[in-house]
Order: structure tokens, then sequence, then C-alpha cells
């Protein structure tokens, strides 16, 4: 099998616009969450939310673009136009042929759906654009990275809810170890911060209303954003070939299902999915020095997560830290396991870990390391992202320093 390297990372949300800004908000603890600004937003119950602001769409795509682009499409190319140019590769001859995009998605184009509804029901209109489907369909935002860097390999998108951006980098990661594949382009989108996306959230009971706050005895519920993440996965001997520079090297993944509740978690199959990644990267539990959680706030995710996590480490939990970056870009849903992968690669690169903010009461139920609030200096060899979706699909990736 191929070793699977990381040579290129992008992204837009709450914190930043780019990979610099994400971490240094994540470094000083920043909390990307605040009142929404949308149409109709004094008709929801919940009015927060981690929105990208100063998001200048118009200044990087054209008239046509934009007639075809949704926000979440927007949001994609930004971050991987960022990730490719870091890795330095152009798609030519071969190259191009065999390399391909995975991208992560569950709403699709939210915005535009929202807009539409509006303009059928509420406006009374009797014809839609043309593009509305191309632009609203899930998988719009991996045909245009493929079309605009001549990507003509592999390109589809997986659609898991909160698990879409785990299972898409998963896919990708097998493309590049199996030698399908020398290149993909992976990670995921959403933009769902519009009035119908946000009140069909409401409905579920499980929003915060003031912040999210995982793992803390107090925490009252997820709290939405929107973005992208973007990476290179790239196959070792071509990047090193090439003189790249590594970020960080992939080792391993496992996927499983509860096949029991569509909105409850189970412990046993995150457990199962967290073993699994640590068996398919040949590590030992003890390697471990980080998580990223799936880390909600809501109560129900965080002490399920927390069990999973003692049962499969046992000692060594003591001596685990696992933190929510949620608390700071909010839950990106399909989109928020690449965010997310970017505290990952910080913890074994630069040796910092993303803390929990907004962290103020201990859980007896939740009694592992989470960093609370403050990031942390620490020597982290091998580090783990959690993704658990509703639907009971559970994705764990494994990032190793290289």
């Amino acid at each position: 099998m191929k070793r699977v390297v990381i040579t290129g990372a992008g992204t837009v949300n709450a914190l930043g616009h780019n990979v610099g800004q994400t971490l240094e908000a994540m470094r000083e603890g920043r909390c990307g969450i605040g009142p929404l600004d949308l149409r109709d937003v004094e008709r929801l119950a919940v009015q927060i939310g981690a929105q990208v602001q100063n998001f200048e769409a118009e200044k990087l795509f054209n008239r046509q673009q934009m007639a075809l682009f949704d926000r979440f499409t927007q949001f994609a190319l930004v971050a991987a136009r960022e990730a490719i140019g870091q890795s330095g590769l152009e798609f030519h001859g071969d190259l191009a042929a065999k390399s391909g995009v995975v991208f992560g998605n569950s709403g699709g184009g939210m915005q535009t759906l929202d807009e539409n509804y509006r303009s059928v029901y509420e406006d009374g209109k009797n014809r839609v654009h043309p593009f509305v489907v191309p632009k609203l369909m899930n998988n719009a935002a991996a045909s245009h990275v493929s079309m605009e860097f001549n990507l003509k390999g592999p390109s589809f998108t997986v659609a898991s809810a909160c698990a879409s951006s785990n299972h898409a980098m998963a896919q990708a990661f097998q493309m590049v170890r199996s030698g399908m594949s020398p290149v993909m382009i992976t990670g995921g989108a959403e933009s769902m911060l519009c009035f119908g996306g946000v009140k069909a959230w409401e409905g579920l009971r499980v929003m915060s209303k003031d912040a999210c706050r995982p793992f803390s005895a107090n925490r009252n519920g997820m709290v939405q954003g929107e973005g992208a993440g973007a990476f290179v996965f790239e196959e070792l001997d071509h990047a090193k070939a090439r003189g790249a520079d590594i970020l960080a090297e992939v080792v391993g993944f496992a996927m499983s299902s509860d096949a029991a509740d569509i909105v409850m978690p189970s412990k046993q199959g995150a457990a199962r999915a967290i073993s699994g990644a640590l068996e398919n990267a040949g590590l030992n539990r003890e390697d471990v020095g980080y998580i990223n959680a799936h880390g909600t706030g809501t109560a129900a995710n965080d002490k399920t997560e927390c069990s999973a996590v003692a049962d499969v480490f046992g000692p060594h939990a003591d001596a685990l830290m696992m933190s929510s970056t949620k608390s700071m870009h909010g839950h990106l849903i399909g989109g928020t396991g690449a965010v997310e992968l970017l505290a990952c690669i910080m913890a074994v690169r630069d040796g910092v870990v993303a803390p929990t903010i907004s962290y103020e009461e201990a859980d007896p139920e939740c009694a592992i390391d989470v960093v609370p609030n403050e990031a942390r200096d620490a020597n982290v060899e091998v580090a783990l992202s959690n993704a658990f979706a509703f639907g009971g699909l559970n994705a764990v990736l494994a990032l190793r320093r290289f």
C-alpha cells in the first residue's frame, strides 16, 4: 500500500478566510459565533451562528460564476484554491487524468433552495432561474473544483450528515493509498445558515440560543457554522520526488454504523470506529496524544463520545487531550470534519492543541482532559479526528507527524 501525505490545506470559515487566520484563532481560543445576519432572523428562536463574515464573493468570482455557484460552492472553491496553491501542483497529462475530487456535503445548495422557495411560494413567481438545479445539487462543489483545476479522475460527493467530510477524506485516502490516484483533492463544504436551514434545525431542539459549550456540565446544544476545508492528499513518493512541503501523514481510518437510532448516538458504534482507525493505521492506543472530538455540545453526544473514548483507550484515556473546536467555529454539518482536520494538523505539525472554549463546569460524565479554554503546547505524534453523524454513521481519521 502507498503512504499518503497532505501537501496542501485551505479553508474559509467563521474563524478566518484562510488557514493562517484559522489556526491563529484556534491558538488564541477566539470564538467565531455571534448574532446571525440573515433575512427574517427575528422569526427564528435560535439567532446565533458561526457565519463567515466579510466574504466578498463578487471579488472572487465573475458574473457568470456567481449565477452558477451557491455559497457552499464558493467556499469550496476558495478553500481548494488555497490548498492546491500551497501544494504547488498543476494538473496536466497523466496526472490530471488520474487525479480527482471527493468532497463532503450534507445540505447541498441550501441558500439557493431557500431563495427559490421564497420566490415561488412567497412571491408567487411561476418561473425560477434555469441554473437552480446545477446550483443546488450536492455535487456542485466537487464538480466545479474538478473543472477549475482540470481534475479528470474519480470525482464525487459524499453525503452522510455530520460525518460527510470525514467519509469523503477517507475515500480520497483509500484511493491514493491503493494506487488508484496519485493525488486527490478532498474535504467538505456547507452553508445552511439561511432562514429555512436554521428553522429546520430548530425543530430538532438540539440548538443552543447562547453558546456552544462542549463537555461543560451546563452545555445546552450545538451552534451551526458554515464554511469549507480542502486538502491535497498525495502519494508520498510523488510528493518527495517534487520536493513538496509535507504537512502531515494520513495513516488510517475506519467507519462504522450504529444501526440503532436515527438521531441518538451509540457508544458502541463510536468505539468501533475509533478502535478500527487505530487498527487500520497499525497504531497502539498509547501512540495517540490528541483527539479532535465530534463534541457538538449536546448532552447526548458529549457523554457518549467520552464514554466511547474511555472504553477504547482504557487507562491511557487519562493521558489524552480531546478538544472540540466546534466551540469556536460552530458545527459545519457536512463540512465540519474538514475544518477540524486543521486542528489535527496543527497538533502534530506545530505542537499546539486547540482548546475547547466556553467551558464552564466540569461534568463527571465527560471526565477527559478537554483542554479547557486555552490552547496548549504539547508533543503530539498522532492525532485522531472523530465524526459521528445523525443516522448513526461514524468516521474516524488518524494523522501522524511527518
